[in-house]
């Protein structure tokens, strides 16, 4: 199974402020629709409280020792939601997929960039302030496969770079 982390980061790297992403960045969110559709996500409590509902179209996987609080009403159509107690658990849960996507927070982060087969990062140039750093990536670890420039426009305050990498 392929484990895919799926991350913005600010050029200082900061990932978010005060439970939430430090932009709102439109293309940024389509490209993070389009490579998560369908499939098992895996994120934190706190990442999971921050964005408020499970994502639609999704397997929701949220790693918490409690239980989840996942609001009224029924879920949409192909959507699951799912906590789990440990990485080992979401693995196991996700046995026989394709592909787990990695999308949050820090520690998440941090607790699978060892499994991780591939990254795709949002480089947000710019330098807000933030309470939530992504862990340090070895560049050396990973080779890039495609790069795309996004200037800052009238709906994106910065410029941001989409960057897909594979292990090495």
């Amino acid at each position: 199974m392929r484990i895919s982390l799926i991350v913005a980061v600010a050029d200082n790297g900061v990932i978010g402020r005060a439970q939430q992403l430090p932009w709102h960045l439109p293309d940024d969110l389509r490209r993070f629709k389009g490579l998560t559709m369908g499939k098992a996500l895996l994120m934190g409590r706190r990442t999971f409280e921050s964005i408020g509902r499970a994502l639609p179209g999704r397997c929701n996987l949220v790693l918490s020792r409690g239980a989840l609080t996942r609001g009224a009403g029924p879920l949409p159509p192909g959507t699951t939601l799912e906590g789990v107690a440990s990485i080992a658990d979401a693995l196991q849960r996700c046995a026989g997929s394709e592909e787990l996507c990695v999308i949050g927070g820090a520690e998440v982060f941090r607790d699978m960039l060892p499994r991780a087969t591939d990254l795709h990062l949002t480089r947000v140039h710019a330098a807000p302030e933030g309470e939530v750093w992504l862990p340090a990536i070895d560049a050396r670890d990973w080779r890039e496969l495609g790069r795309l420039e996004h200037p800052a426009d009238e709906r994106h305050a910065w410029p941001m770079t989409f960057i897909d990498l594979v292990r090495r």
